[in-house]
């Protein structure tokens, strides 16, 4: 598991018609803030602010093809050729990182093919090494952007 320090990240925050909404610096529009929400876009600030991935890299919500079914992922960071380097899968702080949470992000990798996986709920954090598919790695913390 790998610690991610949310303590420094600031989060556009706004309600409207007695809704809260958050705003996604990705996407460049606000969103209902959902629990699941709010940890996509502290993950997405924490990709950007601290470790400094590059945001025209970043694809968040979009939809894939999974076998013959529509899938929507979280969000995917793409290398310097534009191809598939990171897949992430968020969950709401309140469900558990599971074997489930990691089937779901490798049906998704099927169609995506991304060297490294992560999978979060806010609290808990794993990043797994795919580049080999036949030896993958669990890291202890995340990889850099230098592609």
């Amino acid at each position: 598991m790998i610690t991610l320090d949310f303590s420094g990240i600031q989060l556009k925050l706004k309600q409207q018609d007695g809704k809260p909404y958050i705003f996604d610096p990705i996407r460049k529009s606000w969103y209902v803030l959902t629990p699941e929400e709010h940890v996509r876009q502290y993950i997405i600030r924490y990709f950007l602010d601290v470790a400094a991935y590059p945001a025209g890299m970043f694809a968040v919500e979009k939809q894939i093809k999974v076998g013959s079914l529509s899938k929507r992922f979280d969000i995917v960071i793409y290398d310097r050729a534009h191809q598939p380097w990171m897949l992430v899968e968020c969950k709401a702080p309140e469900v558990m990182v599971s074997e489930s949470t990691l089937h779901q992000l490798l049906n998704y990798q099927r169609s995506m093919q991304c060297n490294y996986w992560v999978l979060s709920n806010g609290h808990q954090c794993y990043c797994a090494d795919a580049c080999d598919v036949q030896q993958i790695k669990w890291l202890d913390a995340l990889p850099m952007y230098d592609l």
